[in-house]
């Protein structure tokens, strides 16, 4: 079995806390060992922290501070926790979610052996609905400002009244337009699972659809 192990980064509202989650539940209901490292540490408004138990039934080890290891540290910048520094030794798959803002990923350089693992990959999860990323051209300059990547997650989505499948579809096809010019891949296109009839077959474009469950609502911070 091929070890999966994905940095998740993006902008705030991009939804890649709720990708990370997703795809580390998905891992486990397939039978994966899995790892959740939340290095959220930027300035975190959604954590992992309330979801612990709903994460560890479901299969998922999480690796993140617990409420009263943090009194005193402040919620912004806090330090790095030092079984997060060693997560990419955890036996099995690794997901990681990244502190938002095209610096958040800068943590990254903090953890032992992110270097040297030849499965790691780094992620941008893209909302084209957000002002940070609604065109191809700012795609680009985000995707250059937050580092080296090794693909996209195409997640456009409004709130739950406001977003529809032509919207998603409208946001993929700017995002694959922006991958083509990086010369990267599309991974995935990240949909909500009330949308799963608008994309029966799983697959958009060649692309396979991830569809997603709103688990981060009961993360807020």
């Amino acid at each position: 079995m091929t070890r999966i192990v994905e940095a998740y980064i993006g902008e705030y509202a991009s939804g890649k806390s709720e990708n990370a989650v997703n795809r580390a539940i998905g891992l486990a209901e397939q039978g994966h060992k899995v790892t959740l490292v939340d290095l959220d540490l930027v300035e975190p408004v959604y954590t992992l922290r309330p979801l612990i138990p709903l994460l560890e039934e479901k299969g998922v080890h999480v690796i993140a501070w617990k409420t009263a290891e943090t009194l005193g540290l402040g919620e912004a910048g806090s330090v790095l926790h030092p079984a997060m520094r060693w997560a990419l030794k955890n036996e099995g798959d690794v997901i990681l979610d990244i502190g938002y803002g095209a610096k958040g990923s800068a943590v990254l350089n903090l953890l032992e052996g992110v270097e040297d693992d030849p499965d790691f990959k780094v992620l941008l999860v893209v909302n084209t609905l957000r002002p940070m990323t609604d065109s191809v051209e700012k795609i680009l300059a985000y995707l250059g400002e937050a580092g080296p990547a090794d693909g996209f997650i195409a997640n456009t989505h409004l709130g739950e009244k406001d977003t529809t499948a032509e919207l998603m579809r409208e946001g993929f096809a700017m995002v694959r337009e922006a991958a083509d010019r990086a010369g990267l891949p599309v991974v995935a296109m990240a949909v909500e699972e009330r949308f799963r009839a608008d994309f029966p077959d799983g697959i958009w474009e060649g692309v396979p659809v991830r569809f997603l469950r709103r688990y981060l609502p009961k993360g807020f911070w």
